[in-house]
């Protein structure tokens, strides 16, 4: 290492060359002027902890600073006042050349930047996010009049997720803007206001068949049953609009008439979680959220699946067992579209939770009510009309990429994982149920 004197000669000669350049580090100007301090390079410990110790010994007053690590490459930005007395940048910059890192001097205006409206968070998450598809959306915010001020990834698996904020677009232009991109590029894109409302979420209400579990339980009990064409048919005909759901239901438990408990046992069985469930209903539990599963199917099965991950309550339509077989009739009030909106409110109340931190996801058009209903509602790999409906839509095949919509990190859920001894880790998966 050169003697210390060189090293001063070399700092002082830096120092002389950005005045040079820029123009703007006079001491004159610097007894009126802000300094932006932008820091880039390798990362180690300390690094932070010393730029600050310099600035606090010179005296000076921070008034902003943001940083964020990148693959060990840090950048950090600090907006700093300083007195006419500039050996505090020659010291910035010697402790720079001693670390290895970059460090540049920008004088700014000193006048806080005023509001640009209301803030969006836009969340982007497909299998793979392309560069074109990454250059497509941020495209539609820059023609919607939007700012990106922050982007952070939230996930690389199962798949990529990021975050950006954004400042100054009209959320009807920016929201049908992402709405081409999304249909373009094939990526899931959600767009919330950024405030305390996003981040103070408290109930989930979950749809079950397709949703919750890969299953129609309905079509396994038909199996069973050996009558799957004539559930088929009457599924139809409420598809074409001749019965209601109630009356469609009714007539497909008709046919189950003399089922027995073994084979809704054996049904059980065939039951699948959706990839990505135990992750989902885990995570938020720790974050102290309640979940309520609701269903148009029924009790016997939606129960097990409620004890078996640990959900606060479920709601579904109980089917008639008499002598260990099915009647073919249903008791109690059914739970139907409009059943899934009135469960969804009045948990709701009873818990005290505003609508507006309550979370609804589906996939049918028997989830419609409950989607509008929710402070957010979320279409989970659902039909084009629930998707248009829903305020945001996921379509990839995992139920915990509904994470990220929440702007949970999937660093944050691995470390909670990796911290609870009674949690059996699995391997990373493809399809599996974690």
């Amino acid at each position: 290492m050169p003697p210390r004197t060189n090293r001063v000669r070399r700092v002082e000669r830096n120092l002389a060359s950005q005045e040079r350049e820029t123009g703007a580090l006079s001491s004159e100007r610097m007894a009126h002027d802000t300094i932006l301090v932008r820091i880039s390079g390798r990362d180690a410990p300390g690094i932070t902890a010393g730029l600050l110790d310099i600035l606090s010994i010179g005296g000076a007053q921070v008034h902003d600073m943001e940083q964020v690590v990148v693959r060990g490459r840090l950048t950090l930005d600090l907006l700093v006042g300083l007195s006419e007395e500039h050996q505090t940048l020659k010291d910035l910059l010697f402790f720079g050349w001693q670390r290895g890192i970059e460090i540049e001097f920008d004088v700014v205006d000193d006048k806080p930047v005023p509001p640009v409206g209301p803030r969006y968070a836009v969340t982007l998450l497909a299998p793979d996010l392309s560069a074109d598809a990454l250059a497509g959306a941020t495209a539609a915010i820059a023609g919607a009049g939007g700012n990106i001020d922050r982007i952070l990834r939230l996930s690389d698996y199962p798949v990529m997720s990021y975050e950006l904020i954004v400042s100054g677009a009209d959320f009807d232009h920016l929201r049908r803007g992402l709405l081409d991109a999304s249909q373009a590029f094939r990526l899931d894109i959600a767009v919330q206001p950024e405030g305390l409302q996003r981040r103070a979420k408290r109930l989930v209400v979950l749809d079950v068949d397709s949703t919750l579990i890969e299953n129609e339980v309905i079509d396994l009990l038909a199996q069973e049953a050996g009558r799957v064409e004539a559930v088929a048919a009457i599924t139809e005909q409420a598809m074409r609009g001749e019965l209601d759901f109630e009356a469609a239901l009714r007539s497909r438990v008709e046919t189950l008439r003399g089922l027995d408990t073994a084979a809704l046992e054996r049904v059980a069985e065939k039951i699948s979680l959706t990839p990505g469930a135990r992750t989902f209903v885990r995570t938020l539990k720790r974050l102290g959220y309640e979940i309520v599963l609701v269903s148009g199917g029924f009790e016997f099965f939606v129960e097990a699946l409620g004890a078996d991950l640990g959900v606060d309550h479920t709601f579904a339509n109980r089917l008639v067992i008499e002598d260990g077989v099915l009647t073919g009739d249903l008791e109690g009030p059914i739970i139907d579209r409009a059943g899934k909106a009135e469960v969804l409110r009045r948990i709701a109340a009873e818990r005290g939770i505003p609508v507006e931190q309550t979370v609804a996801v589906g996939d049918g058009a028997n989830d419609l009510d409950m989607l509008a209903a929710a402070g957010l509602g979320i279409a989970f790999n659902a039909k084009p009309l629930v998707r248009a409906a829903a305020d945001t839509a996921v379509s990839v095949p995992y139920l915990d990429a509904i994470l990220f919509l929440l702007g949970i990190r999937r660093d944050d859920v691995e470390a909670a994982d990796a911290a609870d001894p009674t949690f059996d880790r699995e391997p990373r998966r493809g399809p599996a149920q974690t």
